[in-house]
């Protein structure tokens, strides 16, 4: 495999992420009770297209929320000495809701598990529904996603970057990327 091979542009994004909208709308029986959650970084960008993609097919935006897990990490010492915490916005009660968690990519599940950790700071929800741009395998914790872009088989020698004009100032795309 060469050096980067593209998996999605711009468009396919698009496409995945109003599949997404329209998969969760069906689960659900609509938006009646329904919240996002984006995990910084780039889930938070994701959860707002998406957010946008069911304002216009229900005609309503749904409470969405910004989720930091840095401080719920299992690896936190691993990463960085002095990890940059950025700010958790939830500024709506999740008790009773029915809460779709959405990250860009769906690896070991360990950063899935650190957000479910970080999400029982804010309530109790009706149920937990996670939905993921890219889902690439070698789960390491019994997670799975409930809505996902594109399942993507990698070996482990390989990255996925999932790049996004909100926070790269590039065009949109998915790329696999083999470790030097």
């Amino acid at each position: 495999m060469p050096e980067n091979t593209k998996i999605m542009d711009k468009e396919a994004m698009g496409r995945a992420l109003m599949r997404i909208a329209h998969e969760i709308l069906e689960k659900n029986k609509g938006s009646q009770g329904l919240c996002l959650v984006g995990i910084r970084t780039r889930g938070v960008y994701l959860a707002e297209r998406i957010n946008a993609c069911i304002k216009s097919i229900e005609g309503k935006e749904l409470p969405l929320g910004i989720l930091d897990i840095t401080l719920y990490r299992d690896d936190l010492t691993m990463v960085d000495t002095q990890p940059i915490v950025k700010e958790t916005l939830i500024d709506f009660d999740l008790s009773d809701k029915k809460v779709v968690l959405i990250d860009d990519v769906l690896f070991t599940g360990r950063t899935v598990r650190a957000a479910l950790n970080a999400l029982n700071d804010f309530g109790r929800p009706a149920g937990i529904q996670l939905a993921v741009l890219i889902d690439r395998g070698h789960r390491e914790l019994p997670i799975r996603a409930d809505f996902v872009g594109k399942n993507l088989p990698t070996s482990l020698d390989q990255n996925v970057k999932v790049v996004l004009k909100d926070v790269d100032d590039k065009e949109d795309e998915v790329y696999i990327k083999n470790r030097a």
